[in-house]
């Protein structure tokens, strides 16, 4: 079944007025940060409000993701070891390397009942991390990969301007990687959240690379991010023309059609059908 991920917004563990606030956003999904966005001091009483709000439930049809911490920190193992009881839809590991980092978590949710239908999602945010993008993609559970472009900056030490060309190597190595094991793959985050022109300009970006959907940092990204990453009126249209024409070619036994003087085959009517399955899918997540 499709399922949009347009949107995927970062949300404080810590935060319960923020995670309350989640309940009614029209948002594809969020991330519950145990990381980045709690300080050191507040990971323990940020796990706690996490079950708590994890358990009382109400986010909807919103897929719900859990950044924990590392393994390697002073907190991951608690993290995990809390999530065992409450079966999340989803683990997002931070800062992944290798696939022996996703395969020792799915070792361990194996041996919980609660768990068996969670998935793995990997921060990609290292070097090593984008060089070893396939192995991972192809770990167990793995599910979907999400971009860690501030990390990611840092640790290639570049400064990434609007095209972010020094970024495209990195970006595109996990996409082609996401794709060839057939899981998500979400774009980064976009820091300046007053400035919709240019999350606009890189939310197209991201679309037109291939990407599923963009990690947001405010509710106020929300708007712009579904916007350029559902698909339009004219493409559905389009899409379904595609479709017809292409129909009756083969019932006139011809293996091509024509629609608006393009040539269409196989492959053009495969991404006809993902056009209107996702639509179609975005539709019902808003009447619902």
């Amino acid at each position: 079944m499709v399922k949009p991920t347009r949107s995927v917004l970062y949300i404080p563990a810590s935060n319960r007025r923020a995670m309350d606030k989640a309940r009614s956003l029209h948002v594809d999904a969020v991330i519950f940060d145990l990381e980045d966005a709690v300080a050191p001091d507040e990971k323990a009483a940020a796990r706690t409000i996490l079950i708590d709000e994890l358990q009382k439930g109400g986010f909807g049809e919103r897929r719900q993701i859990v950044r924990i911490n590392g393994l390697e920190t002073l907190w991951g193992k608690d993290d995990l070891a809390a999530l065992m009881d409450v079966g999340p839809q989803v683990i997002l590991v931070p800062k992944v390397d290798s696939a022996a980092q996703i395969a020792e978590i799915s070792k361990q949710l194996e041996l919980s009942a609660t768990c068996r239908q969670t998935d793995l999602w990997a921060m990609m945010e290292t070097p090593r991390g984008v060089l070893h993008a396939l192995e991972i993609a192809q770990a167990p559970r793995m599910a979907g990969f999400v971009l860690g472009t501030n990390d990611l900056a840092k640790d290639l030490n570049i400064t990434a301007g609007a095209d972010r060309l020094p970024l495209q190597m990195a970006l595109q190595t996990c996409l082609m990687a996401a794709r060839a094991a057939d899981i998500l793959c979400i774009d980064g985050v976009y820091n300046a959240f007053k400035d919709d022109v240019g999350l606009r300009a890189e939310c197209a970006q991201g679309r037109a690379l291939g990407m599923d959907g963009k990690t947001l940092i405010h509710p106020a990204q929300i708007a712009v991010c579904h916007e350029i990453f559902s698909p339009t009126a004219q493409e559905a249209d389009l899409a379904r023309r595609q479709i017809l024409a292409f129909e009756a070619a083969m019932a006139d036994g011809k293996g091509v059609a024509v629609v608006d003087g393009k040539i269409v085959e196989n492959l053009h009517v495969a991404s006809a059908h993902k056009i209107l399955a996702m639509a179609e899918a975005i539709e019902q997540a808003e009447r619902g």
